[in-house]
Order: structure tokens, then C-alpha cells, then sequence
């Protein structure tokens, strides 16, 4: 249906009836160059075609052909290069040409590109053999079990000159002191002959510590040159606060990790480290000495001592009674773990018995004690013993089982790292692994169960503990031990002395 105008115009004011008829069409008006010049003025004709779209159009048409005009004209304003040519070399005589000839190499004859090539001219004379170098220097290091007379011998010096250093060195110091990675700077001098070894021209080492050995030849004689470093043996003093990890905070502070096991072992034979708070301050003395040539080297633990805010202070030194060495107490009191160290130094988060899983969601019996530690805490052996587990184990996650002989066996579970292999014997307080949260854990903290001729027991009950009291002179030659370390100012170091 269409709107019909009774005039017949489409644009008209006579009245429009509504019937079916054919719609009304205009008929097309040729557009001239000055409508076309129009549309161009009033933005109507696109100049810049897309020849993307619309291809084989009259607009797709007029853009290729404007595309194709514009790069004949780009072409046409393009400069044109001509080749240069190059001067020619004048021509080689007879006597030139055989000379360059000679000097060259056959790969360039046939098509080498790789450059040119000089040979050897006649004042190049043809040697009988290569030359040996003129000296050598290396670096030897001593292995577990080696003697200096080995390594040396091993390095290309002669057996009689290896065993007269060896001679040298032992009239200083006991040969067998050496320690094994010790590194020899060797220089070995120019030889009469191949079928003979180098001769020794020097030898110089770090013996000990505070002691530099050489060995020089002069005028054809092996000499020793001693020289003595001078050592500052200050003891190295480190305080802080617990905060939330005492292994953490200890080693935040500076604290070597195996000074740390030490304190840990030391003050848990007279405190429940677990039950240490954050505000509690740890004193450590650590064996320190510092050479003049810059040298540090760390020692044993010296002494452990706790600042409590709530409880009993501690100042623990090592002492030997009776040919056995164990931690007292200012007061001359010791005390040693008999049987079992604990493994972390955490807090008991949840104790032997039944409880509710906090992951399954329903009640069963929980065989051990988890402990609350952070995560990568060193996990410390209870006992002595033999691993017989060190891997996945289910919901566990990381474990490690240990045989402590007599029916006692532990278990260390959730682990983030294993530090033990099956099968390795262990010793009591070293370290097993390291705190996680593997398998079905909420966080970390060590699971750590105990078993009695295979039925689990409650970690708790077992403990056996001895004490040890100190009397008389011995206790006044202890507690004078005592005072001069706490002399000791934290982080302090004194004028180096004169190593004996």
C-alpha cells in the first residue's frame, strides 16, 4: 500500500488517498562536472579510497587509478644513480705474481671467502719442536685424605721436590693440620728437557688462619717464608627481641643457622621454648675471630642467655664436668635432656587425643602434636636413629619416619623440604627438615607423633631428663668464665693482636 498523491507530484497540497498502486518513481538527473566539482567542495566525494572495500566499483576504480598515478609520478621525480667506476690495479710483473702466489693459501684459489690469508715468508725460519712455556701458574686444591706431598706431585712437581716442601712446612707446623680445601697457589718454572718435570719456583697457601706459608727458590735452593696474621679473637655478641620467630628474629640479626641450632638446643634443657613471648630478648656469644687481612671465621656458641617478661631469665655457659660437656646456669646449675629433643621451637597448637579435623570436618583421634612454627623453621631430630621414611606419605604430606632402636620411633610430618635420606643414621638435634604445609594441612606447623613398639603414644609423657651441680673451685673458675664474657659489649671488637 502506498501513499498516493491525486496530482500526481510528489510534492503538492492536494489530499492523499490510501490505495495500491505502483510506487512513485523520479526518474535520475545527469550529474554534470560542476554537481561532481560540488560534492568535492562540500566534503561529499571521498578523495582517499579504501581498495579493501567495494572492489571493482566506479569509486574503487577511481582510487586504483589515482594509487597508480601517484606512484608513476613518485617514479619519474625519482634520482637516477649511475656506477662508479673504480680504479684498476695496475698489472703484477713475472716476479710479483710468483711472490703473491707463494704467499697465498690454496682455499682462496678455489672460492674460499673467509679473508685474506698470509703465509709464512722466508724470514720465517721452521722450528724443530714448539716451544714450552716459560713458567706456569696453577691453583691445587687438597682433597679429604691428600697429603701435601701428594697434591704437589699430582701438579706436575718432582717426588723429591714434593717431599722436600713437605719437609719445609712440617718443621712450622704439624703436616697433618692441613685441612682438606686448602688451595695451593702453584708456579712451576721452565724445564731442561720434556722427558723431565717442571721444577717448584713457588708455592704459597693460607695454612691457618692466622698463619700464610711460601716457598720460593732462591739461587737454585727451596727457602720458606713464614708469615704471622694478626687475629682479633673477640668473642661476637648478638641481641634482639623473640617477636614472632626466634629463628627468624636470630637471623635477621646476624646469628650463623648452626649458632642458632646450638641456642636452641642449649636453653631448651632448662625452658619450654614454646612458651616463649615476643617481647622476651635473646642474648648469644658466638666464638669470632677476624684477621688483618679481612678474614672473618665463626665459631661455637659461647653462651645463650633469655630477658623474659614472664618467667625465669636465663644465663647459660658450656661447661665440661667430668670429660662431658653440657650448658649450666649462673648459679652452677646443669641440666641435659636424656632422651628426647624437641624438634621445633614452637608452641603446641593442638595436643594428643581426639578432636574434630579441622579440614574433614568430623571427630577421630589425633596421634601426635602439632606444633606452631613458621614456615622453613629447621626441624630437629628427637633421638638419635635410622630413617626409615623420607618422602610423600598421603595426608601427611613431606614425612619423616625415624628408628630410635628399643620399639621408640618418631615421625616428622607436612614438611616443606626433607633434609634426611632413607636409610641415614641421624644424630639427635640435627636437622630433618624444614617447616610446610603439605597434604592435608591448614597452615604451617610440624605434626610430630610418637610410636612404642608400633602403637602411638603420646609425645608429651616421654621425657627423661638428668641434672649436674657444679661446687667449689670449679664453680669459681665457671662463674669467672662467665663475667668476662658478659663483659662483652654487643657487636663490639677490640685491637687486633699478634697471632702466636
Amino acid at each position: 500500500m502506498y501513499r498516493f498523491n491525486d496530482f500526481g507530484q510528489i510534492s503538492g497540497g492536494g489530499t492523499a488517498v490510501l490505495r495500491a498502486a505502483p510506487p512513485v518513481r523520479q526518474p535520475a538527473l545527469a550529474r554534470g562536472f560542476a554537481d561532481r566539482l560540488n560534492d568535492i567542495r562540500a566534503g561529499e566525494m571521498d578523495l582517499v579510497v579504501d581498495l579493501g572495500a567495494d572492489i571493482g566499483s566506479k569509486d574503487w576504480l577511481r582510487g586504483a587509478a589515482t594509487c597508480f598515478g601517484l606512484c608513476l609520478a613518485a617514479w619519474s621525480f625519482a634520482p637516477s644513480f649511475e656506477a662508479g667506476t673504480a680504479a684498476v690495479p695496475a698489472p703484477l710483473d713475472d716476479r710479483q705474481w710468483e711472490e703473491a702466489r707463494a704467499l697465498s693459501f690454496a682455499p682462496l684459489a678455489y672460492g674460499g671467502d673467509t679473508g685474506r690469508r698470509m703465509a709464512a715468508t722466508g724470514a720465517v725460519e721452521a722450528l724443530a719442536e714448539t716451544p714450552e712455556r716459560p713458567r706456569i701458574d696453577l691453583i691445587a686444591t687438597m682433597g679429604q685424605g691428600d697429603t701435601l706431598a701428594d697434591v704437589l706431585r699430582r701438579s706436575g712437581v718432582a717426588k723429591a721436590e714434593a717431599d722436600r716442601v713437605a719437609a719445609l712446612i712440617g718443621g712450622v707446623m704439624p703436616i697433618n693440620d692441613l685441612k682438606a680445601g686448602t688451595a695451593l697457589n702453584v708456579t712451576l718454572g721452565r724445564r731442561a728437557s720434556r722427558n723431565m718435570p717442571r721444577p717448584l719456583d713457588a708455592l704459597d697457601f693460607r695454612a691457618r688462619f692466622d698463619l700464610k706459608l711460601a716457598v720460593n727458590r732462591v739461587n737454585g735452593a727451596l727457602a720458606l717464608q713464614r708469615t704471622d696474621i694478626s687475629v682479633d679473637d673477640t668473642p661476637l655478641r648478638i641481641q634482639g627481641i623473640v617477636g614472632s620467630s626466634l629463628y627468624r628474629s636470630a637471623r635477621a640479626s646476624g646469628v650463623p643457622a648452626q649458632a642458632i641450632q646450638s641456642f636452641l638446643r642449649a636453653i631448651g634443657t632448662h625452658a619450654d621454648v614454646g612458651s616463649l613471648g615476643a617481647g622476651d630478648r635473646f642474648d648469644i656469644i658466638v666464638e669470632h675471630r677476624r684477621a688483618e687481612t679481612g678474614e672473618t671465621e665463626t665459631g661455637q656458641l659461647l653462651y645463650a642467655g633469655l630477658d623474659r617478661a614472664n618467667g625465669k631469665d636465663l644465663q647459660l655457659m658450656q661447661w665440661t664436668q667430668g670429660g662431658k660437656a653440657q650448658w649450666f646456669e649462673a648459679s652452677g646449675v646443669g641440666k641435659t635432656s636424656g632422651m628426647l629433643q624437641r624438634p621445633v621451637p614452637g608452641a603446641v597448637s593442638s595436643n594428643f587425643g581426639t578432636r574434630r579435623h579441622p579440614i574433614l570436618g568430623y571427630t577421630r583421634m589425633h596421634k601426635g602434636l602439632d606444633f606452631r612454627a613458621g614456615h622453613g623453621t629447621p626441624i630437629l631430630a628427637a633421638a638419635d636413629g635410622r630413617v626409615t621414611r623420607s618422602g610423600w606419605a598421603g595426608g601427611y604430606g613431606r614425612q619423616v619416619r625415624i628408628d630410635h632402636g628399643g620399639g621408640l620411633a618418631t615421625s616428622y610430618s607436612h614438611m616443606s623440604r626433607i633434609a634426611a635420606n632413607p636409610g641415614a643414621h641421624v644424630r639427635k638435634g640435627q636437622v630433618i627438615g624444614y617447616v610446610g604445609s603439605t597434604g592435608l594441612s591448614t597452615g604451617p606447623h610440624l605434626h610430630y607423633e610418637m610410636y612404642r613398639n608400633g602403637q602411638a603414644v603420646n609425645p608429651a609423657s616421654v621425657k627423661f631428663t638428668s641434672q649436674a651441680q657444679l661446687s667449689g673451685a670449679e664453680l669459681a673458675s665457671f662463674r669467672a668464665k662467665l663475667r668476662g664474657l658478659l663483659n662483652v659489649p654487643a657487636g663490639a671488637a677490640q685491637i687486633a693482636r699478634k697471632a702466636p
